[in-house]
């Protein structure tokens, strides 16, 4: 009889990977008698490396050794190989698709993802619009699972749950030491963190400007957590050009700010410091979702998309997500790519700096 071995697919952007984390640890913790394969881009090896010892990874290049019909086909190939009892598809798009269908011809156990699209255009819609909270990915990752008979608890702590290496596994640690990555492992630059200081991250930008608080306001938010905590050290998150131009400027004018991506190469170093901030402020992207795989308390920041979408980051309360609820208008689009329909972004510049640093400094007196 097969050893029973889940292939778990889901390509695409970081954030997006980053919620299928949660999901499979409590799949792999709840069977850990079952092999489970996560499929995805090379990028996301760090989120996987470190959960329970029954959860591989595999990367697939789809853009150049498997591109195309041809290239999927090799992949379909090489997969079958592997042996697989079932198969998750958790992103639901064309090249998953292509490779879903393949192997229900092979006669294996599939299942994939309901997105809820009708609802989620219900949501977005300019007219009718149906303003109400739609399944998180998480449930309907977990659902693919439930369909595949894997029901699962959605119990999932912090992607460092087990003891930071370096540490003795015997040696008693509080649940809050648990969750935390070695700090150790980054450069001096970062660490020791004192106890009188209050450890800040900020992650300003995202890859649409639906989805960007603007940097001007951005700016004055850290000029008024920086009055407050004048120890406070404040950790400037995100890579491209916009967040070097503006970061270099923003350490230029206060010593407190530092550019993270100029002291960390790796993602995984990224977690471990998110692991150790008392709080982040961030945009609906990225390290939202990658700050709360380390059970750190996030601010988020929403403008054309909303929470009711269902991609709030992983175990944060809803009074976190700060937002404006007198424009009819929004949400406008679910993963804010979508132009402003009133070409100002007023569900951005209307949202105060003030009401921003008043949720963080609730977080930090906690």
């Amino acid at each position: 009889m097969k050893k029973e071995h889940i292939l778990v697919i889901r390509f695409s952007a970081l954030g997006d990977v980053a919620m299928v984390v949660p999901v499979v640890d409590a799949l792999a913790r709840q069977y850990p008698d079952v092999r489970i394969t996560v499929l995805s881009r090379e990028f996301a090896r760090p989120l996987f490396a470190d959960l329970q010892p029954n959860v591989g990874f595999m990367a697939a290049d789809l853009n150049k050794e498997y591109r195309g019909i041809k290239g999927l086909n090799a992949l379909y190939r090489r997969l079958t190989a592997k042996q697989f009892t079932a198969i998750a598809d958790l992103h639901s798009v064309l090249r998953s698709e292509y490779l879903r269908m393949r192997f229900n011809l092979g006669r294996f156990h599939v299942a994939h993802i309901n997105k809820h699209r009708r609802e989620r255009r219900q949501l977005v819609s300019s007219q009718n619009k149906q303003l109400k909270q739609l399944p998180t990915a998480f449930q309907n990752y977990a659902d693919v699972f439930a369909q595949l008979g894997y029901p699962i608890q959605l119990d999932f702590q912090s992607i460092f749950s087990t003891p930071p290496l370096g540490t003795a596994a015997d040696l008693p640690m509080d649940n809050a030491q648990q969750q935390r990555g070695n700090l150790n492992l980054l450069p001096a630059i970062i660490g020791p963190k004192n106890g009188y200081e209050q450890w800040i991250g900020i992650a300003p930008f995202a890859a649409h400007r639906g989805k960007v608080y603007p940097p001007e306001q951005m700016w004055r938010v850290i000029e008024l957590l920086v009055a407050k905590h004048p120890h406070a050290r404040i950790f400037l998150f995100g890579r491209g050009k916009c967040e070097d131009q503006t970061f270099t400027q923003w350490c230029s004018q206060l010593k407190q700010c530092v550019y993270v991506s100029r002291c960390l190469e790796a993602m995984y170093q990224e977690l471990i410091l998110m692991s150790h901030l008392d709080v982040m402020v961030s945009m609906d992207s990225a390290n939202m979702h990658l700050t709360s795989l380390t059970a750190t308390p996030v601010v988020s920041i929403w403008g054309a998309t909303h929470p009711y979408a269902g991609f709030m980051g992983w175990n944060q309360p809803a009074e976190n997500a700060i937002q404006t609820d007198d424009l009819s208008c929004r949400p406008c689009s679910i993963y804010g790519q979508k132009s402003c329909l009133r070409g100002d972004y007023a569900c951005m510049y209307r949202i105060q700096p003030e009401h921003i640093v008043a949720r963080v400094e609730e977080i930090l007196k906690k």
